[in-house]
């Protein structure tokens, strides 16, 4: 199980973007997704003087990652009636 702190944004941007403060690191986009209105949140930073984004969602556990959830598909539930 993680902690708190393993679920927030600024702990998977300090994890991925190896986060020190002569860093600049940016929110550049944020949002719903079109399928299913999960979070977003593109950041940006430069990387030996070149730009880097990277795209972080939100899942249903609460933690950012950087791969888009599974999408939810629809079901079908069969339910047997008493006689």
């Amino acid at each position: 199980m993680t902690s708190t702190g393993e679920h927030s944004l600024r702990f998977v941007v300090e994890k991925w973007l190896e986060f020190n403060r002569l860093k600049t690191v940016r929110v550049t986009m944020f949002g719903r997704t079109l399928s299913g209105g999960r979070r977003y949140v593109c950041v940006e930073t430069l990387h030996d003087n070149e730009k880097l984004a990277l795209f972080f969602f939100r899942h249903d556990d609460g933690c950012w990652r950087v791969f888009p959830p599974a999408p939810t598909l629809p079901a079908m539930a069969w339910e047997r009636l008493a006689a």
